[in-house]
C-alpha cells in the first residue's frame, strides 16, 4: 500500500451540447455508449493491473454520467474488483437535473456519497439562453430526492458573467442556489470557447463588460461568504468542510488517474492523457504523454488557485529580491495576502490570478 490515488472516469455522452460548453462529449446513443462501457471496464482492468495504489477519490464526470442509468453500479463494481478503493473514499457523480429520475437511485446503490449537480442558473429563461434541458423545478426536485434518499454531500454548479446578466439577475441565481441548501457550490465565469454555440453567434450576446464581471464575481464571493460558505479555491466554496477531495488533488500535486477520451492524468512525476477521440479509445484505447509534473510555474499556478496559498520556500531558494518587491507592491493594491514566504490571493486578486503568477514567475 503506497500513497492513495485519485480516479477520474469520464462518460463523454450529452443528450444536447450546452451552448457554452468546450467539453469533449458525443450526442447519446444507447449502442454507442453500451461499446464505449465495454471498452471502459476494459481500460480499468489494465489500469488495476498495472497499478497497486489504493484509491480514495472517484469522480465520474462528463458529458452527462447520469445518461449511464442503472449502469453506475455495474461501473462501481468494476472500479472495486481491480482498485483497492479505501472505506472512507469519497465518490462523487455529475448528475443532470434533467436526467435524474432513477440515476439519484443507482448511484447511491453504487456507492456514491457525494453528488455534483449542475444546476447553472435560477432563471428557466436564462437556462434555455444557456442550451440547458433542465429547468428549475428539475434542480429543485434533484436535490429534494437526492437528500430523501440519504446525501448529504452535494454540489451545485453555478455559472456568472451569463448574457444579459446584471447584478439583480446574479442575486436571484445565489439566492435559488442558497435555497437548495447545498454543501458545497462551484462558480465559474463564463468564458466563450471557439468551436461552441455561443462563439458563432458572439457578436449577439450581450455579455458583461470586464468590471461588470468582476463586480459580479466579488459580489458572489462576498454573499457566499456571508452564508457560511469558505472561499477554499478561485471557482469553489464549501462549508461543514465539505471541500471536493478529489479536485483538491489536482491543485497540490497529488497524483491521479483519468480514464476515457480527453481524460487526463498526473502519476510518478509525468502527466499524459487519452486524445479527444471516442473511436479510438473503443477501438484501442492510447494514452499521449504530456511532460512532466511538479515544475516551478504548475507549482505557482496551481497553489494560487487555492485560498491557503504558496510556500514560496519550496519554489524559490532564496526568494529574488525583485520578486519580493512585486509582492508588496500587489499587496498594497489588495491582491495579495503575504506573510512571507507564504503568499495567497485575495477574491480580487483571484481575478487576475495567471497576471500575478506571470509577475511572480520572472
Amino acid at each position: 500500500m503506497t500513497n492513495p490515488l485519485g480516479l477520474y472516469i469520464h462518460i463523454p455522452f450529452c443528450e444536447k451540447k450546452c451552448n457554452y460548453c468546450d467539453f469533449y462529449s458525443a450526442f447519446y446513443n444507447k449502442d454507442t455508449l453500451s461499446v464505449y462501457f465495454k471498452a471502459l471496464k476494459g481500460e480499468i482492468k489494465k489500469w488495476g493491473g498495472t497499478i497497486h495504489r489504493p484509491i480514495d477519490t472517484i469522480y465520474i464526470g462528463g458529458g452527462t454520467p447520469s445518461l449511464l442509468g442503472e449502469s453506475i453500479i455495474t461501473l462501481a463494481e468494476c472500479i472495486r474488483e481491480n482498485f483497492c478503493v479505501l472505506d472512507d473514499a469519497e465518490f462523487t457523480v455529475e448528475v443532470n437535473p434533467s436526467s435524474s429520475d432513477n440515476f439519484l437511485r443507482y448511484a447511491k446503490q453504487a456507492g456514491a456519497n457525494r453528488l455534483s449537480i449542475g444546476v447553472q442558473s435560477g432563471s428557466d429563461e436564462t437556462l434555455k439562453v444557456l442550451g440547458r434541458t433542465h429547468t428549475t423545478l428539475d434542480a429543485a426536485v434533484t436535490v429534494k430526492k437526492a437528500r430523501e434518499l440519504g446525501f448529504d454531500n452535494i454540489s451545485l454548479d453555478l455559472m456568472i458573467a451569463l448574457p444579459d446578466s446584471s447584478a439583480d439577475t446574479l442575486r436571484n441565481d445565489i439566492n435559488f442556489i442558497l435555497s437548495l441548501n447545498p454543501e458545497h457550490i462551484s462558480s465559474y465565469i463564463l468564458k466563450i470557447e471557439q468551436n461552441t454555440a455561443f462563439s458563432k453567434k458572439y457578436d449577439t450576446l450581450n455579455l458583461p463588460d470586464d468590471d461588470d464581471t468582476a463586480e459580479q464575481y466579488l459580489y458572489m464571493c462576498k454573499a457566499l461568504g456571508e452564508s457560511g460558505y469558505n472561499h477554499y479555491e478561485i471557482s469553489n466554496f464549501s462549508r461543514d468542510c465539505k471541500q471536493s477531495r478529489h479536485n483538491i488533488k489536482y491543485w497540490i500535486g497529488e497524483d491521479y488517474l483519468g480514464i476515457g477520451p480527453a481524460a487526463h492524468s498526473c502519476l510518478d512525476g509525468k502527466r499524459f492523457y487519452y486524445p479527444r477521440d471516442l473511436r479510438g479509445f473503443i477501438k484501442n484505447p492510447q494514452t499521449v504523454y504530456d511532460g512532466e509534473s511538479g515544475g516551478n510555474e504548475e507549482k505557482l499556478m496551481l497553489g494560487l488557485r487555492l485560498s491557503s496559498g504558496v510556500d514560496l520556500s519550496k519554489i524559490y531558494d532564496e526568494i529574488p529580491p525583485n520578486i519580493i518587491e512585486k509582492i508588496d507592491l500587489l499587496k498594497k493594491a489588495g491582491y495579495i495576502k503575504a506573510d512571507l514566504p507564504y503568499i495567497s490571493l485575495t477574491d480580487s486578486g483571484m481575478l487576475i490570478s495567471n497576471s500575478i503568477i506571470s509577475e511572480l514567475l520572472w
